[in-house]
């Protein structure tokens, strides 16, 4: 089997595990992965619990649609992480239910969503900033997300739901997985208000070689 055939086989299967898991419902969300010659991205208004690897849309180098389905509006948002980071191969976009309720009832900080609750956030996600809403594919968030692919691992989309990016399209949702559990315990502790600044800061010095 080509590189190309697996990578194709794994965005089915992680679509379909994120999907029957209730990380993303309907047509929501989208995967994408890097090749030699371009991208592969999942279709537009495709739903990830019902993938055909033979309908992944294929990208060339220069934007263009060469195969499959027409490619997810949201690909010059996937092409700000590819363009900018060189070492990151895959990335995984959800409308995850406690995420984007984050975003309504409102974040911990804009540049950090979530607080360093956990040991494995830290590890595995990181600093996570939110990004104010606009329309899904509009070309500003791209260039917001162009100037810091580097520096973080993925951002929180306004009422729309994560974007991770990774190594390989298994690690975007395995990192992504991570961010939503921790939004969800986040809700589940009573947010903001569970916290003082106090336990914040004894947090944040538990976890200090990492945040």
């Amino acid at each position: 089997m080509s590189a190309e055939a697996k990578l194709r086989e794994e965005i089915c299967r992680i679509g379909a595990s994120l999907y029957q898991r209730g990380y993303t419902v309907g047509s929501a969300g989208n995967i994408s992965a890097r090749l030699d010659d371009g991208w592969l991205i999942t279709p537009t208004d495709a739903c990830l619990g019902f993938l055909d690897p033979a309908a992944i849309s294929k990208v060339d180098a220069g934007g263009n649609w060469v195969a499959g389905d027409k490619p997810s509006k949201t690909l010059v948002l996937h092409r700000a992480v590819y363009d900018n980071n060189p070492e990151m191969h895959a990335v995984v976009h959800t409308h995850s239910s406690h995420l984007v309720s984050l975003t309504i009832k409102g974040v911990w900080k804009e540049e950090d969503v979530l607080p360093p609750i956990t040991p494995y956030y830290v590890m595995k996600v990181g600093h996570i900033p939110l990004i104010k809403y606009a329309r899904p594919g509009a070309p500003e968030v791209a260039e917001q997300v162009a100037k810091i692919a580097t520096k973080v691992r993925g951002v929180l989309l306004e009422r729309l739901g994560p974007v991770v990016w990774e190594s390989s399209v298994s690690k975007a949702a395995f990192a992504l997985e991570e961010l939503e559990e921790t939004a969800k315990l986040w809700h589940l502790c009573g947010g903001a208000a569970a916290l003082e600044e106090a336990a914040l800061q004894e947090l944040r010095d538990v976890f200090k070689a990492r945040w």
